[in-house]
């Protein structure tokens, strides 16, 4: 196996920490200086504790150069986080300070106030007034009020309030990440799929990216002219013939191809994944070759693959490049995923991306295919759901795009997870790569062959299902459905995959049902999703992204949330006491975040 590669340190944006203070000199500010600015190194610790990047790098952390008593320090600190780079604002205090003196004025930055919660100054007052102070100025700002009192220079923090710093930052960081990349669309519309019409507005209003599109026959293009890294290729088919597995053949007999013709569909497939790659993030080898412009890239942190028809019909499909560069590892090592959407759906591609950058973790892409009622279940199989699964479960299922760290033969304490790439070992990807045959495609529906990922979940995994959609008239509204992924008898799952297409990787999911609205029953769920496809990521984290998609203003129109984990900004509670209607009204009211 490769070597796990070196994290290396990118540019990525800061989080900004602005000690706010009384600006009273002559007993009051000086009293406080040390104890306010002993907060904000405490958090910056926290974030840089507790957070990475996507190169698996800490956090970093930009405190101002002083406190911040009045307005002519709030603009020396404005000015050093432009200069350094900050993408998310944190104000902190202990005391009464100046409201609108001091707060964060800039409107495309996350910005929250942690008011710490202490009876010797007032700091419960100045978060509740510079709150207040942004609403009326329509800068929506997330509150942090500890629920117990903290003794005056107490530095520790508060679990209750850990989980608001952290839950902020990670929606905070995704935003600022974000903004300023592209989405590539490498093709067009795939198959009359209406997340495949890329919505340039929506890229550029809500997320503050970028859209880039390139034909298909780009890849052909320099497939054909030896565009890509000859070195890496040679390494590359020598990694895929060791550890990628060719499984059984179940086309027709007259679509079979030959094993001259699969070893040519072998060295496409991979040179299309190295040059997909090399689309989305560039790659300097390729200025060596004379290829300066190409070696560029487009900038992309997510992109799509269009694929069908018109490539497939006679193009071996994406369907090994897809699932490859979803995961976090290659012939080149460990290493972090790139996000690619399979039939260039690049809503779903922005779904992936929301759980990629909250979580570092790779991301299944899958078809919402079928619910299996127990009374289904048992008619066509002799076994009727029981436990978790009593409700019915749901089939997961994709050529594209599911990465190899959905198979969940990772581990922590003994149980099935999806890593960041930083903490998957040698042994792990093994695993993964164990658990998958690479099936030669079903020629019906691909008819220029390829090879489809194999693979079967482990059950137990704790996932968050989402998935973006617009609305004509509203804008994009976010779904969200936690759940558990689980284990059927070998029996049943063999019966019910091969229903439809065995070769591609299944996940069985069951989301959490709450007995009412689209989470009345397990049913209920699949009948309400808003599209074909949905993003999958290891854990439960449907709360963080109802905070990301606040910071969007992006109304969520079905989760399955427990309402003491939301947060949101404090000026949602104005929009009335209905925590979804308000969060509609809100975001409505304010608009896009990049308007």
């Amino acid at each position: 196996m490769a070597k796990k590669q070196k994290l290396q340190n990118n540019k990525y944006p800061r989080i900004g920490i602005r000690p706010i203070i009384d600006g009273r000199l002559g007993g009051i500010r000086e009293s406080l200086e040390a104890t306010t600015m002993a907060m904000a190194k405490s958090v910056a610790e926290l974030y840089t504790r507790e957070l990475r990047y996507p190169d698996g790098t800490p956090v970093e952390c930009v405190i101002a150069d002083t406190t911040i008593g009045g307005v002519k320090e709030a603009a020396a600190c404005a000015e050093k986080f432009e200069a350094n780079n900050v993408g998310v604002s944190l104000s902190v205090t202990p005391c009464w300070c100046y409201g609108s003196e001091t707060m964060d004025m800039n409107p495309y930055i996350p910005k929250a106030i942690w008011g710490f919660n202490g009876t010797e100054r007032p700091g419960a007052v100045y978060l509740a007034a510079t709150l207040a102070a942004h609403n009326q100025k329509g800068l929506p700002c997330f509150g942090i009020y500890g629920k117990d009192v903290q003794d005056m220079g107490d530095t520790t923090i508060p679990a209750d309030v850990e989980a608001k710093l952290l839950n902020f930052a990670r929606a905070g960081l995704a935003v600022a990440i974000m903004r300023g990349k592209s989405y590539l669309a490498i093709g067009s519309v795939s198959m009359g799929i209406a997340g495949s019409i890329v919505d340039p507005q929506f890229f550029q209003d809500y997320l503050g990216m970028r859209n880039e599109y390139v034909d298909s026959t780009e890849v052909l293009r320099r497939i054909q002219l030896g565009i890509y890294d000859h070195d890496e290729f040679k390494r590359a088919m020598v990694w895929v013939k060791k550890y990628c597995k060719e499984g059984k053949d179940l086309n027709r007999k007259e679509k079979v191809k030959s094993r001259r013709e699969k070893d040519k569909d072998w060295e496409f497939v991979v040179k299309m994944t190295m040059i997909i790659r090399d689309l989305m993030v560039g790659n300097p080898k390729l200025a060596k070759m004379g290829y300066e412009e190409e070696a560029l890239g487009h900038n992309a942190i997510v992109s799509g693959f269009q694929g069908q028809r018109q490539w497939t019909d006679f193009l071996p499909d994406g369907d090994f490049s897809e699932a490859l560069l979803n995961s976090s590892f290659d012939w080149n090592g460990i290493r972090n995923p790139y996000i690619v959407a399979t039939e260039n759906d690049c809503y779903n591609g922005v779904s992936m991306l929301f759980n990629y950058l909250l979580t570092n973790t790779a991301q299944i892409f899958a078809d919402v295919r079928t619910y299996w009622s127990p009374d289904a279940t048992e008619r066509v199989t002799g076994w009727r759901p029981d436990g978790i699964a009593a409700e019915g479960f749901i089939h997961l299922i994709n050529s594209g795009s599911a990465s190899l760290d959905g198979t969940g033969r990772q581990s922590k304490e003994g149980k099935p997870v999806m890593k960041p790439f930083w903490e998957i070992t040698q042994k792990e990807v093994k695993a993964c790569l164990d658990a998958t045959e690479w099936s030669p495609s079903n020629r019906d529906y691909m008819r220029g062959g390829g090879f489809s990922s194999t693979f079967l979940t482990r059950g137990g995994m704790p996932v968050t299902m989402c998935r973006l959609n617009l609305i004509k008239g509203l804008g994009p509204v976010l779904q969200i459905a936690e759940g558990y992924t689980i284990d059927l008898p070998k029996h049943v799952h063999d019966i019910l995959n091969r229903r439809t297409d065995p070769i591609w990787p299944t996940t069985w999911f069951v989301p959490n049902t709450t007995g009412k609205g689209p989470f009345k029953d397990v049913y209920s769920v699949m009948a309400n999703w808003g599209a074909n496809h949905g993003a999958i990521s290891y854990g439960h984290i449907g709360d963080q992204l109802i905070t990301l998609a606040s910071m969007l203003r992006i109304p969520v129109a079905m989760h399955n949330v427990d309402e003491g984990r939301i947060f949101r900004p404090s000026a949602w509670g104005a929009f009335g006491m209905d925590p979804e209607g308000s969060d509609y009204r809100a975001c409505s009211v304010y608009g896009p975040l990049y308007k």
